[in-house]
């Protein structure tokens, strides 16, 4: 019986290091990127502007957390910044965006309806110039602006802020997900806008090892987790190159293990477990997706293993789109993970890809 967890017993003993959102204390193999936004926000130390930058990188890559590290100290070590990061796939209108920053320098958030845009803009540009305050935004997840066709709309006011109030100072750090589709601004705000790019590499198979060791070490107690569980995890973790998995899989196989009441984690509470883990990945990138990729990924649903020449012709059937497009599209499906693309060497000039889909279609419909 010594070998079973009784009722009351955990093999948590810190079970917060295990949600998605969490902020972790050690954030492994990112300090260049750390730096680099510390560099653009710097010059606000000093109440000038700071520099506009873009953090981009595949999802599960680290960017919103690098974000959240940096706004954390400068909110530990100065009141002149007010660094805000806005959700955008939950705030995806100017108005929206607006009303969070007001909620943050106010300390509450206008009305939802009734107060113009411009009331909302000037109550945020004139706090920034009365105060001499300086303003950095995070727009986290912006490609939902692109979607809604808002991102302009919501970085032309915020770079142009001293303009209308002189003495609003403001800086942007965009955060996108790399789809490998390039997203186009307004010229006039292109060259206002002007960011530092910096880039969030997928994590190596390594680092991946390195960052779920620690998150176990810290979040289980000792021995709950052994080396060779721990590389299965990491296996899993890299097939997707989503970190955000492995960490959801920590979770879920210790919960496993409890459930049979077991004081270590097995191959077996992994494997189990990675059936509804895989799903995070799933989520977050269909999340980010634009509706023609999705109608692309629902006709891949509907014949989950077919050619691309066939696909193609019901693709354009239903959008006019060019192979072109059709094809940069099919190479982001692959290139997050959702499907495989392989050449067959049949069709003209040996260039027929066969298409198969990575999940299950069920899984992947009730998610369109």
């Amino acid at each position: 019986m010594k070998d079973l967890l009784s009722w009351d017993q955990t093999l948590f003993k810190d079970s917060e290091l295990f949600e998605l959102d969490h902020v972790p204390e050690h954030f492994l193999h990112r300090d260049a990127q750390l730096q680099a936004l510390m560099y653009c926000i710097r010059p606000a130390f000093g109440g000038s502007h700071p520099l506009n930058s873009l953090c981009i990188g595949a999802p599960g890559t680290g960017k919103t957390t690098a974000v959240f590290k940096i706004f954390e100290e400068i909110e530990k070590h100065t009141p002149k910044i007010v660094p805000v990061v806005v959700n955008c796939q939950v705030n995806s209108t100017k108005y929206a965006v607006f009303s969070q920053i007001f909620k943050k320098l106010v300390g509450f958030a206008p009305p939802a309806s009734g107060v113009s845009f411009k009331k909302v803009f000037g109550e945020v540009a004139k706090y920034l110039a009365e105060r001499e305050k300086v303003l950095v935004v995070a727009l986290d997840d912006m490609n939902y602006l692109f979607y809604e066709n808002e991102a302009n709309e919501v970085l032309y006011p915020l770079l142009r802020a001293h303009e209308t109030h002189p003495g609003a100072r403001v800086g942007v750090v965009a955060i996108l997900s790399d789809t490998g589709v390039p997203h186009i601004l307004d010229p006039k705000v292109e060259s206002v806008f002007l960011p530092e790019e910096i880039k969030f590499p997928q994590y190596s198979s390594g680092e991946i090892r390195d960052i779920l060791s620690n998150r176990a070490k810290l979040g289980f107690y000792p021995n709950v987790l052994d080396n060779s569980v721990l590389e299965r995890i990491t296996e899993h973790t890299s097939a997707l190159g989503d970190l955000r998995v492995g960490i959801d899989l920590l979770k879920r196989a210790g919960l496993n293990a409890e459930r049979r009441a077991g004081r270590t984690i097995v191959l077996e509470d992994v494997e189990s477990a990675y059936e509804k883990s895989r799903l995070v990945h799933l989520s977050y990138v269909m999340r980010a997706l634009k509706p023609d990729e999705k109608l692309l990924l629902g006709l891949i649903v509907d014949s989950p293993q077919s050619n691309s020449g066939e696909l193609y012709e019901k693709f354009h059937e239903k959008t006019a789109l060019g192979y072109t497009r059709f094809y940069e599209m099919l190479n982001k499906l692959g290139s997050v993970k959702l499907i495989d693309a392989d050449f067959t060497g049949k069709g003209a000039r040996g260039r027929s890809r066969v298409v198969t889909l990575r999940y299950q279609p069920g899984e992947v419909r009730a998610r369109l």
